[in-house]
């Protein structure tokens, strides 16, 4: 069962003991970021920092010449990862004898949504999601198509990995966050993400809805979950909420803006790539949930793209109706946490990936090879070794 680990350039640059050292946990490949949000990571083995971080999201290599001229380009790196540092770092673990696949970060961009706060998603009060590109909107579905061809299809590159192509809400961790006051539910999540940029207006009108009407209904109906109602779960509570009508006619039009942006963004990916190039996207089964993993139609995404990466640190039945499928030759790979300090399960990893298998998963995905401590890389090893 083939296994790849997520790295960043900054876990390998600068450490010529890494790449090694991934080799050594047993997996045939490396998922390595091109482009990615902010972040501040731990780095427990480098030589130079035990600390990076990330000021904005970033390309991590010298962006081409496509950008210039555009009111919407990708940002140049800082310090944390300076020139071609993707490149430098997928060399190094090229040489190992690990094959390299890009991980692409697109709809989740904060310094665009404060550089640009018209790009941003726009809930039922006026609240702006700055983190939260909004997909409906033109020019960011250009930029993120362009941005998704560009980063994916890095030198050496043998595949990539696309996260957040698709709506993104209200469930981000933002600056210090505290969010979780009241608890919205599957049902609150999903009216709070609904957008009310002018983009989306005009899309709620082309489906029949008229955007301030639909706006008061939203908050209509959170008015109770504010209040400490609990909100029933999965698209019944949605609909209980909101009213069948406005709940579904909403979703057609997010779904149809979602697939239609996929399909664009696999497509020029596809058109810039060698023969053979592998392209799979972070996904959810279920189409209307949000963020870094968003919500897709499973037989409508693996028609497009060559597999899915699922996240499975809740448990392993989001692998279930991508297997039902059944398409032959598509990667459907089971995305586990292995990091000890952040929730994640590394002694039960052969466990997890052996249910995986049988409920469909044909690979593993280990989130992340630079942020664990020693003792989870060696329980990781260990399991690997005995699959």
């Amino acid at each position: 069962m083939k296994a790849s680990a997520f790295v960043y350039p900054w876990d390998v640059n600068g450490d010529p003991e890494a790449p090694a050292r991934i080799a050594a946990l047993g997996v045939a490949q490396v998922t390595l970021a091109a482009a990615y949000h902010s972040t501040r990571a731990l780095t427990p083995r480098h030589p130079r920092h035990r600390i990076v971080t990330a000021e904005h999201a970033a390309v991590l290599y010298p962006a081409g010449d496509r950008w210039h001229g555009r009111e919407l380009r990708p940002y140049a790196a800082g310090d944390w990862a300076p020139g071609d540092a993707f490149g430098q770092a997928a060399a190094a673990l090229a040489d190992a004898g690990l094959e390299v696949h890009t991980w692409v970060v697109l709809a989740h961009n904060s310094r665009m949504g404060a550089e640009h706060p018209d790009t941003s998603v726009v809930n039922a009060y006026g609240d702006r999601y700055p983190w939260a590109p909004c997909i409906a909107q033109p020019a960011t579905r250009a930029y993120l198509t362009d941005l998704a061809a560009e980063a994916a299809v890095r030198p050496g590159a043998r595949g990539t990995e696309l996260e957040s192509l698709g709506w993104y809400g209200l469930q981000h961790l933002h600056a210090h966050d505290k969010t979780g006051g009241v608890g919205l539910g599957d049902a609150g999540q999903y009216l709070m993400a609904l957008c009310f940029c002018r983009s989306c207006r005009e899309g709620y009108g082309r489906h029949g809805l008229d955007a301030d009407r639909l706006a008061a209904a939203v908050r209509t109906a959170l008015e109770p979950v504010w209040q400490g109602a609990p909100s029933d779960g999965g698209w019944p509570g949605v609909e209980k909420l909101l009213g069948e009508t406005l709940a579904n006619t909403t979703r057609a039009y997010r779904d149809e803006t979602a697939r239609t942006l996929q399909e664009e963004a696999v497509a020029a990916v596809r058109a810039a790539a060698p023969e053979d190039f592998q392209v799979l996207l972070h996904a959810d089964p279920v189409s209307y949930h949000v963020g870094a993993n968003p919500g897709v139609d499973p037989a409508h995404i693996l028609s497009v793209a060559d597999g899915v990466v699922v996240p499975c640190a809740g448990g392993t039945g989001t692998l279930t109706p991508f297997a039902e499928q059944g398409r032959e030759g598509a990667v459907i790979a089971a995305n586990f946490t292995v990091v000890s300090g952040m929730g994640g399960s590394p002694g039960t990893l052969a466990a997890d990936a052996a249910r995986a298998r049988r409920l469909g998963a044909t690979e593993l995905r280990l989130y992340h090879a630079g942020l664990a401590s020693d003792g989870d890389l060696e329980t990781v090893r260990s399991a690997l070794a005995g699959l």
